[in-house]
């Protein structure tokens, strides 16, 4: 399955009673247009070109109603249902790419790491313009979600539009996904946190790989980075309990509603499971949702220094809404946008971003292959043949994570300023 924006928005689940929603007062006006609704249905079910079923014609009303008021907001059916169940729990099949609408294309937000789509090298900032044979302008949201969904073995081509490079196509084979969405390694007495997604399991992986970078460190780590680049977001609620494991105290996000009294307030409750060592956050372009909540509590806070590039910008709350039919135990549901979410500052990032501490642009010059020269490659140097021995004697192959470092830039980075940090603090106590 190919997961829309809001499967992994930031979302949140309520019950709600269906008479509630329809036994609101309705004006004169109100009944006139669900007339000419009626009259519309009626007129395409007689005369449309090919034969429309009830169920789809309704399905799609439905659909542009919600979509047409803002591109987070949309019909699930009861397919679209489980999977969204699936999704939630970190585990589903597909492409593996955060997807929106923008322009009468699919635009790519993040592709999820270790997928198909990552492991094919589509990027955040994509534009799908094409599927297999069918051009995607002119389709839905849903309409092309469907056509990329398959089975597992399964082959799909796109044809990805990127800034600077002609249109070309990136073959994939969908696949059965099963999200790890922490990981962990170590840098030089440096923790490294990568969260991919938050999913159910967010928060008690994120606890194991911290304990476990304490316990390999034996409790002498000299801080942490928290990777949440190309991290599309998740379940607000994970959102919210991974920032208080930085936390001591204060306030992490808040929502808001249409109504001035739709308020509600996100607090951190927990100790600070870091011992409130250093702490730098990495995020960029493909960094959305959830992801933005955490950085921009742990920036106002001033909990943590955060590098990388301006985030999404997704700063608006899903409610999802079930519906169940009449005689059914099928459910099918509607994402409905209920509110925007702030900053502990009262900064709302919808259609803003994050904006780092320090902006650091990835660049595309890294490489483990790119060499730099000294006085000692001159020809005829000084001293130059004693010093070529040396090097032949020294000359060793980079690890994996020495050869990750010189291409990635701004994790680079984010050590060499805790290194900084540490040796500073390490001179004060002297």
């Amino acid at each position: 399955m190919i997961k829309k924006i809001l499967t992994f928005a930031t979302y949140i689940i309520i019950l709600i009673n269906s008479s509630t929603v329809f036994g609101a007062p309705k004006s004169k006006s109100t009944y006139e247009y669900l007339d000419l609704f009626g009259q519309v249905f009626d007129r395409v079910k007689s005369s449309y070109v090919e034969d429309v079923s009830d169920k789809e014609l309704i399905e799609k009303a439905i659909d542009g109603m919600l979509t047409g008021l803002d591109p987070h907001s949309g019909y699930m059916n009861e397919e679209v249902w489980q999977e969204m169940q699936m999704d939630t729990q970190g585990k589903f099949g597909g492409l593996g790419i955060e997807i929106t609408m923008e322009e009468g294309f699919v635009k790519v937000i993040s592709p999820i790491e270790d997928t198909p789509a990552f492991k094919a090298g589509v990027l955040a900032g994509d534009y799908i313009i094409q599927i297999d044979d069918t051009p995607v302008f002119g389709l839905t949201l849903n309409e092309a979600v469907e056509l990329m969904r398959g089975e597992k073995g399964s082959a799909i081509t796109i044809t990805i539009s990127r800034a600077g490079l002609e249109p070309f196509e990136i073959n994939i084979v969908r696949d059965f996904i099963k999200i790890r969405s922490v990981k962990h390694e170590i840098y030089d007495d440096i923790g490294y946190l990568r969260i991919t997604s938050f999913t159910e399991q967010t928060e008690e992986g994120l606890i194991k790989s911290i304990n476990q970078i304490k316990k390999d460190l034996n409790e002498k780590e000299r801080g942490y980075v928290l990777d949440l680049r190309s991290n599309p977001g998740g379940l607000l609620t994970q959102a919210v309990k991974v920032t208080d494991i930085f936390l001591q105290r204060g306030e992490i996000v808040s929502t808001r509603g249409r109504e001035k009294k739709d308020i509600t307030r996100y607090r951190a409750k927990n100790k600070d499971e870091t011992n409130s060592k250093p702490l730098v956050v990495l995020i960029n372009g493909g960094s959305a949702s959830a992801s933005e909540i955490v950085a921009g509590a742990l920036q106002d806070h001033r909990r943590a220094i955060i590098i990388g590039t301006q985030s999404f910008g997704k700063g608006s709350v899903q409610t999802i809404i079930p519906f169940q039919k009449s005689n059914s135990e099928q459910m099918s549901g509607i994402r409905l946008t209920t509110a925007r979410y702030y900053t502990p500052s009262g900064k709302s990032i919808q259609g803003m971003g994050i904006t780092p501490d320090i902006i650091i642009e990835q660049g595309e010059f890294e490489s483990y292959e790119y060499r730099t020269y000294s006085e000692s490659d001159l020809k005829e140097s000084l001293d130059k043949e004693e010093i070529d021995e040396t090097k032949n004697e020294d000359d060793s192959e980079l690890s994996e994570k020495e050869k990750r470092l010189v291409r990635d830039y701004q994790l680079k980075r984010a050590l060499d300023l805790l290194k900084g940090m540490s040796l500073f603090e390490e001179s004060l106590e002297n």
